[in-house]
């Protein structure tokens, strides 16, 4: 018998399988749903955390699946670094490169996520998409700058059929639906046949996880208070980011994109941070 595939996955909420639970609160996810399409025998491991930043990824959870020595490896992550208001786009990408290189010299195949645009499914004030679109452009420029650099199996999320239809987004619209999270592992599933792996199709449920009744009981027990956490920590750097945002359209032009942007840090009930952060747009 042959050896078994060891598949891990690191990462954030989207790897974890926030969006896709039991009525006891088991997470699923993707991952999961990719897990049971293989027709080798594997082994599954799923070692992400709901709220993780790419440090955390690098420093805390690579190590755990490093020892068993897997040779596939998902690491979801960016969304929540860009939702601090110290994201640093550098800082992201160090850590990513510094993951993404430990798997390689360990022999493994990575594969890569890029994020959505929430702006298409969460509505919000224009100036903020804006500003919301700029990081999350600068955290997929990231992933796939990675993603050449080391081989990566990436999934060009933006550009799947459908990506954006209602029945794929979990209540709070950030993340995946059950239907969402198989949808994905169905498209990975495509991209690793095409590198050799042996699996099969992924199943799809006839209809999503969650009633009406229970969506609302989850958004007043996690959504919102995630929502006001949130509000504290990046409201702040959003004002700034939405004024500096009018001065570039003012100077440049509504549609430009040869600016600069500029990641504030904000430190309450303590002296504001002046260094900012810079990433060219091209």
């Amino acid at each position: 018998m042959n050896e078994p595939l060891t598949f891990a996955v690191i990462g954030d909420s989207a790897a974890s399988g926030v969006g896709d639970s039991n009525s006891v609160g088991t997470y699923f996810g993707w991952g999961y749903h990719l897990a049971q399409a293989f027709k080798e025998p594997l082994v599954y491991i799923n070692a992400s955390r709901p709220g993780a930043q790419s440090k955390e990824v690098l420093h805390d959870q690579l190590p755990k699946i490093l020892v068993h020595e897997p040779e596939l490896v998902a690491v979801i992550v960016g969304g929540n670094d860009l939702l601090r208001n110290g994201f640093s786009p550098t800082i992201f990408e160090e850590n990513l490169n510094e993951t993404l290189a430990e798997i390689e010299r360990m022999g493994a195949t990575s594969m890569l996520l890029e994020l959505h645009d929430p702006t298409e499914i969460v509505p919000m004030p224009r100036l903020v998409a804006r500003v919301c679109r700029r990081r999350v452009n600068a955290v997929n420029r990231v992933t796939q700058k990675m993603a050449k650099r080391y081989s990566s199996i990436l999934l060009p999320t933006r550009s799947l059929d459908g990506i954006y239809q209602r029945e794929k987004w979990h209540v709070d619209r950030m993340h995946p639906s059950r239907i969402g999270h198989q949808f994905i592992a169905d498209n990975f599933a495509h991209l690793l046949r095409k590198r050799g792996f042996e699996i099969g199709n992924v199943r799809f449920s006839t209809s999503n996880n969650r009633s009406r009744k229970d969506s609302i009981k989850w958004m007043l027990k996690n959504g919102t208070p995630w929502f006001l956490k949130r509000s504290l920590d990046l409201l702040p750097a959003l004002l700034f980011l939405s004024v500096t945002e009018l001065i570039h359209i003012a100077r440049h032009g509504l549609d430009s994109e040869g600016a600069q942007i500029f990641f504030p840090t904000f430190e309450p009930h303590q002296k504001i941070n002046n260094h900012l952060e810079i990433e060219r747009v091209s």
